[in-house]
């Protein structure tokens, strides 16, 4: 992995940003390996490259409550697509820009916790949908510079997102339900609707 991270990394260098930032998507679906090779290539590029998780734009969980959408917490629908595709197009232009971070333990997104300042040349945004061929993520297909996407076989992702709820403290029985019910049909539908990648993974 060390090898592809900083194979990477020179790729990404040796782009000239179409706008004020060069910004890189690393998509992928649940449990691929998106948020570590994404935290991999920001340590590897240093302190002018910022890390940029979708996952701020998270629906507060009483909107998914009101919307009966709560067990789909982590499907399209469940965040507010609209306003991540805006912020990524103040990304590319703007000097500086607060954006929302989402915190795992709480499970909440926090508006306003990072900001991407003047310094920051390159922004690695990391999230399941940003190839996605639907509306409105289609829109953020030309805001990218670089496009990755990782693959990885149904059945690992299976065994990984399984791993991932019996991390969280649920039950063999529920972490399996969990992943089956709604993790996979997501990374199904990321796996098959998502447009080709600059590379893959």
């Amino acid at each position: 992995m060390s090898n592809t991270v900083a194979q990477l990394a020179r790729r990404v260098r040796a782009i000239k940003p179409a706008q004020r930032r060069r910004l890189i998507a690393i998509a992928g679906p649940p449990a691929s390996g998106k948020s570590t090779l994404a935290a991999d290539l920001v340590a590897q590029l240093g302190p002018t490259a910022v890390l940029v998780p979708m996952d701020g734009f998270h629906l507060d969980n009483r909107i998914l409550d009101a919307r009966g959408l709560r067990a789909r917490k982590g499907a399209p629908e469940t965040f507010d697509a609209a306003g991540f595709v805006h912020m990524i197009g103040r990304l590319a232009t703007e000097d500086e820009i607060a954006i929302p971070v989402f915190d795992r333990t709480r499970d909440i997104a926090i508006a306003g916790a990072q900001i991407v300042g003047p310094d920051t040349d390159t922004a690695i945004v990391e999230g399941n949908y940003l190839l996605l061929n639907a509306s409105p993520w289609d829109m953020l297909h030309p805001l990218w510079d670089l496009s990755v996407f990782l693959n990885v076989p149904e059945s690992e992702l299976t065994t990984r997102l399984i791993r991932r709820w019996l991390d969280h403290g649920l039950s063999a029985r529920d972490a399996e339900t969990r992943a089956r019910a709604n993790d996979l049909p997501n990374a199904v539908l990321i796996i098959e609707n998502s447009v080709t990648a600059d590379i893959s993974l």
